[in-house]
């Protein structure tokens, strides 16, 4: 079956489909060079096109996306678009048992590859930035193809599908978050993805791939058991049961992608900030903990400064993400340049670095994610990268990369 009428019968006829694709014999490969890398070019093309030749206007004014920026945004997008939905592959396979399924990591892939098409193809959308809420409109079709195509493929019971397709949801849009914390970190020409531990690793081609099953299954434990609460938090009304309870999923869920091995206290990140910082006094601290938003995060960051000089510091711990992201920039050394800015990522000394910075002058920052994955970053108005690897030399970053996580080994 060709490519249109797959996309066809999917959208119109899933049950149908959904008995011819699992009847199918099939591989990696040939799911993904033959149908998903076509269908998620249409998201990374369009929102190109949308946001750095259209652009958003209104009142008399145009605002765009610098076309290298898009150039740049276009290519991480669709690569980690592409491994997103070969890590959701992995998680429906992992939690197949806990519902009554049975693992089949060909069959899963062919679930999150083809469940996918109502999403991708709602990226044509991504045109015109306005109408980019239809999109939305398009992956919500997607549930629904999840829905329908979980017991055929996975064969769960039929009793626990919507169970299954809540938690596969959860699972999805933790690893949207993940990709959209990547993608951040991430320049042209990366397709790696690394959860911490060995959770979840997606290399380039030719390397390795591999998931810890057990702790994808422990996890889907518990989001099942979330599941649950929310279906009963659900019935009572009660806001705060299912807020509750959507916390404990994201959890769990965060755990499936092995972002959950703990993080380091913010106030030992906080710590690390000194009370000085090239002679500039500090005039500002802020430490914030994310695990009430059930992904583990720690930060902490200050501002100093006088009348004429800014200067931000900041330390993430992103716990497994940050993995990920060191990975992902690692892979991506290189340097860029045009007429008003200029950025390099290489690496020294085990870490991964990154400095950016305006040739005018007006704006520069430095980047580092350490051995351990904690990111620690400096950026100032007026001022140079060498101005700002001067200050990073003012924080014990070899102490900084002994601290441990709690929950994990950093």
């Amino acid at each position: 079956m060709n490519l249109i009428e797959r996309v066809q019968r999917i959208l119109l006829q899933p049950k149908d489909a959904w008995r011819d694709i699992a009847a199918e014999p099939t591989d990696t490969a040939t799911l993904f060079t033959q149908y998903a890398m076509i269908l998620a070019a249409i998201p990374a093309v369009c929102g190109f096109i949308g946001m750095s030749l259209i652009g958003i206007g209104g009142f008399g004014f145009t605002v765009r996306v610098p076309f290298v920026a898009g150039l740049v945004n276009m290519g991480v997008s669709y690569a980690l678009s592409l491994a997103g939905i070969f890590v959701l592959g992995l998680i429906i396979d992992a939690l197949a048992p806990t519902f009554g399924g049975q693992k089949d990591s060909q069959q899963a892939l062919k679930v999150a590859v083809y469940a996918s098409t109502a999403a991708l193809l709602g990226g044509v959308f991504g045109l015109l930035p306005a109408l980019a809420m239809l999109g939305l409109l398009a992956a919500l079709y997607s549930i629904y193809l999840l829905y329908t195509g979980l017991p055929v493929l996975m064969k769960s019971a039929p009793a626990k599908s919507v169970a299954y397709t809540v938690v596969v949801i959860i699972a999805a849009i933790v690893v949207g978050v993940v990709i959209g914390a990547v993608s951040t970190l991430v320049l042209p020409g990366t397709g790696a993805l690394m959860g911490s531990g060995a959770a979840v690793s997606v290399n380039t081609p030719g390397g390795k791939v591999s998931v810890d099953t057990a702790g994808l299954e422990a996890a889907g434990k518990r989001m099942e058991e979330a599941a649950r609460k929310m279906e009963s938090a659900q019935k009572s009304q009660d806001p705060a049961a299912i807020a509750a309870a959507t916390g404990e999923a994201a959890k769990a869920a965060a755990g499936a992608l092995g972002a959950s091995g703990g993080t380091i206290a913010a106030q030992s990140l906080k710590a690390a900030l000194p009370e000085k910082l090239g002679g500039l006094p500090r005039t500002a601290l802020e430490v914030q903990d994310g695990a009430a938003l059930g992904l583990p995060t720690s930060q902490a960051s200050a501002q100093y400064g006088s009348d004429d000089k800014q200067v931000r510091l900041e330390i993430v711990d992103l716990g497994g993400l940050g993995q990920m992201a060191a990975l992902a920039m690692g892979m991506a050394q290189g340097e860029k340049e045009d007429t008003t800015s200029a950025e390099k990522t290489w690496q020294e000394g085990g870490r991964t670095l990154h400095q950016r910075y305006e040739k005018d002058g007006s704006h520069a920052e430095f980047k580092t994610v350490l051995k351990n994955g904690l990111v620690v970053s400096v950026e100032a108005d007026q001022l140079g990268v060498k101005d700002l690897r001067g200050f990073l030399s003012q924080v014990d970053l070899n102490a900084l990369e002994g601290l441990q996580r709690k929950g994990g080994k950093s």
